[in-house]
């Protein structure tokens, strides 16, 4: 079976997306190169006029797609990195987002606004390395962050085919993954539905994009000891509640790892509406950035402020009731 690339899942997302609705175009800067290696060669099969290189100002551009959207086109808008949607984020949030609501359905901006590489890239410091999904769920924009190459295919897909702006950000951790699959068997995935990647009965880990890995790689560690059930809710907003309240009745203990700055993080969300729904037989707990924290240049610091395997182990001992937990 061939393997397929988390990068190259990506540009056959949005290739399959262009030949099959030419409502389909592409904004960006560079994208004509593929300077983030996703629309390497579409401007080839699909022309200029619909893999367009923009200015180098991403205000104006992202204003460009909703009225593209506005008038029946389907705009992917590559950000080299996650940074740079801090400046649009007014035009996201409080334009593209809101046009549907505020005229009663009447208006659709299918938006897809993609970043090929959002998080830490190993040392590329403070202004590229931020993971920025619980912003934009908390204005209740459609968020996703796959974990997986056939994941990320299939979100890709769905995202450009739904009728509202949606967020795609792919972990820059995730980039040189590669995965076995069948291409006959890829297709779109649903948004808001998320999935159990391994069972297990003792505690539920919920991880995001990158984090899915490091959270089976826990669960197989700790197997002699502990029954580790990880869930991968592939979609950070609409967040599946169901499947992980589910998930946290066979097992009774919550554990989230979140590549996300602590306070106010993913993570904190899904813990205290865990603790306030679900029947938890413990309290549960999180493994995250540190409160505030801006990845430094400097390597060894810049893993250290992100969460990892020995964090995420000590946390799911210490709600099980293993000693050697400690807070992070």
């Amino acid at each position: 079976m061939p393997k397929l690339s988390y990068l190259g899942a990506l540009t056959r997302a949005l290739s399959d997306e262009l030949a099959r609705d030419p409502a389909v175009c592409v904004f960006g800067e560079d994208v004509r190169v593929g300077v983030a290696n996703i629309t390497k060669g579409l401007v080839k099969r699909y022309g200029p006029d619909r893999i367009v290189d923009m200015p180098l100002s991403e205000q104006a551009f992202t204003s460009f797609a909703t009225g593209a959207a506005l008038v029946g086109h389907r705009p992917v808008i590559e950000f080299q990195i996650p940074s740079l949607m801090f400046l649009v984020f007014e035009q996201i949030a409080n334009q593209a987002h809101k046009f549907s609501l505020m005229t009663g359905g009447q208006a659709k901006v299918p938006v897809t606004y993609l970043v090929p590489g959002s998080g830490s890239r190993v040392g590329w410091a403070g202004q590229h390395s931020d993971q920025p999904y619980a912003l934009f769920s908390h204005v209740g924009l459609k968020t996703v962050v796959p974990s997986t190459p056939s994941d990320a295919y299939g979100l890709l897909v769905s995202a450009i085919r739904d009728d509202d702006p949606v967020v795609v950000l792919t972990p820059a951790a995730s980039s040189a993954d590669r995965e076995e699959v069948d291409p006959a068997e890829l297709g779109p995935l649903p948004l808001g539905v998320g999935h159990v990647v391994r069972r297990g009965s003792d505690v539920t880990v919920v991880a995001v994009g990158h984090l899915v890995q490091e959270a089976v790689a826990v669960a197989d560690e700790l197997a002699a000891e502990l029954s580790v059930e990880v869930f991968d809710p592939r979609t950070v907003y609409p967040f599946d509640w169901p499947a992980l309240a589910e998930s946290v009745g066979r097992t009774g203990r919550l554990v989230v790892v979140d590549d996300t700055n602590r306070f106010c993080g993913f993570a904190a969300e899904i813990v205290s509406t865990a603790a306030e729904q679900l029947p938890l037989t413990a309290p549960p707990r999180r493994v995250t950035r540190p409160d505030g924290a801006v990845l430094p240049f400097a390597l060894e610091l810049d893993r250290a402020a992100q969460p990892h395997r020995d964090q995420l182990m000590a946390a799911v001992r210490g709600v099980c009731g293993a000693p050697g937990w400690a807070r992070h």
